[in-house]
């Protein structure tokens, strides 16, 4: 039986993907201004997306281009994308 995805183990892939790409941690710097370039999941529709802020008005895409979708299917894609980073770094 496979464990259950929860917010927790989203989060912490998106932490690891604003590590590897040198993305800032946070939606917001300590001046209350939107950090451009952030990961963060994305819920909306009973699902979840990871997104990445594209401008400082808030704007942000679709990173892996399916909408909000189970927290499994984006899990087992986050860990796809995590991989392509590591072996386009060498990692």
């Amino acid at each position: 039986m496979s464990q259950r995805i929860t917010n927790a183990h989203l989060q912490g892939m998106c932490d690891t993907i604003n590590r590897l790409t040198g993305s800032p941690m946070t939606y917001l710097n300590e001046f209350n201004q939107i950090n451009v370039g952030h990961y963060h999941i994305s819920g909306a529709y009973g699902g979840v997306n990871l997104a990445r802020v594209v401008n400082s008005s808030g704007g942000e895409r679709d990173v892996v281009s399916c909408g909000h979708i189970s927290k499994r299917d984006l899990y087992d894609r986050m860990y796809a994308y995590i991989r392509g980073i590591e072996d386009t770094k060498g990692v």
